[in-house]
């Protein structure tokens, strides 16, 4: 079964200097799970040419699915478009579709600011969707989302359909050993259970447990040999539960 994997890529100086909070990486981390969506990386880069295309490059190469947040705007430092196209060896051009969109929006004396938003990279592709006043750009593997939260959400929410993927399936299981003591035993049981992804987070808040143990895969019965494995080299004893 191939598992679906994704990469989010951030732009914008005012992430890295603190100007702006970053919301859109958290909320993507949630929904990609909820579609059975692998997230292998998050990267926050500035607003540099080379940069953009040096990351979405690497990127799309290795990830099924690409997400970039911010830099699409009307301004001098809005490069994510040019950066993109950059990384694909393409070039930017106008797409006659977008700019009748925005001629009908802004009126037929629209300025070259406003037509600047119907820039696009050489072969994207126009995603539309009933929900959404402008369509959702894409090129190869990356799809291009605007950086303000509520436009990311929206515009992701209404093409989340196009990445679901087979979900994952996972259990806990929750001891009073320390992490210390068992961290042979979960080796071994990792070793011996490669087709699922074996977690261990200490708590030090909870009164009950000591150590989350989480059992991950995209196949249910793949979780459950992990799991009886587990029980069965964990301290019964110290097992205050699974879920």
């Amino acid at each position: 079964m191939h598992r679906r994997t994704a990469a989010i890529i951030v732009i914008g100086n005012e992430i890295l200097n603190g100007k702006s909070e970053d919301k859109n990486a958290a909320f993507l981390i949630s929904e990609l799970r909820r579609l059975g969506v692998a997230l292998s990386r998050i990267t926050v880069i500035p607003d540099d040419l080379d940069d953009i295309a040096r990351t979405v490059r690497e990127c799309a190469a290795r990830f099924d699915y690409i997400f970039t947040s911010g830099g699409v705007g009307p301004t001098h430092d809005d490069l994510t478009i040019e950066g993109i196209a950059r990384a694909f060896g393409r070039a930017v051009v106008r797409n006659p579709e977008l700019e009748r969109m925005l001629k009908g929006y802004f009126g037929d004396d629209i300025d070259e600011t406003r037509l600047r938003m119907a820039d696009m990279p050489e072969g994207g592709l126009l995603i539309r969707e009933r929900e959404m006043r402008w369509p959702v750009l894409a090129i190869e593997n990356v799809y291009i989302l605007p950086g303000v939260p509520e436009l990311f959400r929206s515009k992701f929410e209404a093409i989340s359909h196009l990445f679901q993927a087979e979900p994952f399936y996972a259990c806990a299981i929750y001891t009073r050993e320390d992490e210390f003591d068992i961290a042979p035993r979960l080796n071994r049981v990792a070793a011996a259970h490669p087709d699922v992804e074996i977690g261990s987070y200490p708590v030090f808040t909870e009164p009950d447990y000591r150590v989350k143990i989480t059992i991950e895969s995209k196949e249910t019965e793949a979780v459950e040999r992990a799991r009886c494995a587990l029980l069965d080299a964990l301290d019964s004893d110290s097992v205050v539960r699974t879920e």
